[in-house]
């Protein structure tokens, strides 16, 4: 099972030095957050970034360790500007992007509701299945067209293609057991996992990889390789010192789990987010 970091806070200009340090401490991945601003009656505007910009200088900071968001709502972005963007991405950091997605936060980020965008759970979700399949079929390099219902694409071709064979891999949250929405990611290359009706933070348990793992077997068309990402959110895993963080982390690795992504919600500032991450991770 492989490990990764998740930065949620808008301590931005920190994030290349932050992804130096998981990568110095053995972290496999970090990921950063896609929002254009989380603002409700709660939680009030504050400083926030954009990730692509934000992607580029970890790329830059670092040789090894995979980079990506977690996650981008695809439903709002124009699928040919955002698989330019990726690919670039890919490129720069010599092919070690990760392309996750789901619906997005709607409620939560005015880059939803206070700009127009579209706000019905099913309308988001046409949206996102369209601009899948023309992010996918611009990364081969030859020429797209599709004429969909949200989307129209006459003979466009994206060059360069990624660095990745066949394309960057792109996973997909999968509510469980939800079956449209896992018919969805079991489609792709991953599932993120989140369970149907759960608070953000209940854990994923080993025994609900088991069943995720039984459904991907059963419900895959491919035998290409597939991820199933599972979360810990709230520091947990490090709450509970790194003895028991391994023990649990080695359960869900048994489960089936390929991903475990830690993300510090407690993690105030980037001098604790650094102390976090050089714990490294629970192998």
């Amino acid at each position: 099972m492989k490990y990764g970091c998740v930065i949620d806070a808008a301590y931005f200009l920190a994030f290349g030095d932050l992804a130096r340090e998981a990568e110095n401490a053995g972290w496999d991945g970090i990921f950063i957050a896609d929002a254009i601003g989380i603002q409700t009656k709660e939680y009030p505007a504050s400083d926030w970034f954009d990730p692509w910009v934000v992607l580029a200088v970890m790329a830059d900071r670092t040789e090894r360790i995979r980079l990506g968001t977690l996650i981008t709502p695809i439903s709002r972005r124009r699928p040919w500007k955002l698989g330019r963007e990726v690919a670039t991405l890919d490129h720069l950091s010599g092919g070690r992007m990760i392309f996750s997605v789901g619906l997005g936060a709607a409620k939560d980020d005015c880059g939803f509701y206070a700009v127009g965008e579209q706000m019905d759970l099913k309308g988001r979700a046409e949206l996102m299945d369209e601009g899948l399949e023309i992010v996918a079929a611009l990364w081969n390099g030859t020429p797209v067209t599709r004429s969909g219902k949200h989307f129209k694409v006459d003979g466009m071709t994206l060059l360069p293609r990624p660095v990745q064979n066949p394309r960057v891999p792109i996973w997909v949250v999968g509510v469980w057991p939800k079956e449209k929405s896992m018919k969805r990611a079991v489609s792709w290359d991953g599932v993120i996992m989140q369970k149907y009706a759960s608070k953000p933070w209940d854990k994923d348990t080993p025994g609900d990889v088991v069943a995720l793992r039984e459904y991907v077997a059963a419900n895959r068309s491919n035998s290409s390789p597939f991820d199933i990402v599972v979360q810990s959110f709230g520091s947990d895993l490090s709450a509970k010192g790194r003895a028991a963080a391994r023990e649990e982390a080695a359960a869900l690795a048994d489960s089936g789990a390929t991903w475990l992504m830690e993300h510090f919600l407690s993690a105030e500032d980037p001098k604790t987010a650094a102390k976090w991450i050089r714990q490294g991770p629970p192998r």
